[in-house]
């Protein structure tokens, strides 16, 4: 009995089937961050796509511009913007703009529960129009 015990045949075949299942782990890893690179990479081309139409409007009131990018994305961000303001929502021609979005991904991982992880797109430009 001792003899057997002390055998080391069949040791591969353990070590296979560990080196497999860690493998398996980091990939289902992999897997559960990739929607968080694709949701930054979303957020990101939000931001630019209502800045530029703020850029050419003028002005922060680019609503529409909003809600096609929020139907397009599936995102629903927190919108805060900084500009200088000329007179209501309308920003002067030179006149800073920046917007910075913020959005929360929830990663789980097996057993270990929610992990939200808080998301930031950052954009910046000039207003294009000039108010008399």
């Amino acid at each position: 009995m001792l003899k057997t015990l002390k055998s080391k045949r069949g040791e591969g075949y353990l070590d296979v089937a560990v080196g497999i299942l860690c493998l398996l782990l980091v990939v289902s890893f992999a897997v559960s961050l990739f929607p968080v690179f694709t949701t930054k990479q979303q957020l990101d081309i939000f931001a630019a796509e209502i800045v530029r139409e703020a850029e050419i409007k003028g002005s922060t009131s680019v609503e529409s511009r909003i809600l096609d990018m929020q139907e397009q994305t599936g995102l629903d961000p927190d919108i805060r913007w900084d500009c200088d303001y000329y007179s209501g929502r309308k920003v002067q021609l030179n006149g800073d703009i920046e917007v910075v979005l913020t959005d929360t991904v929830d990663i789980g991982f097996f057993i270990f529960g929610p992990f939200p992880i808080e998301l930031h797109a950052k954009a910046t430009g000039k207003s294009e129009v000039y108010y008399k």
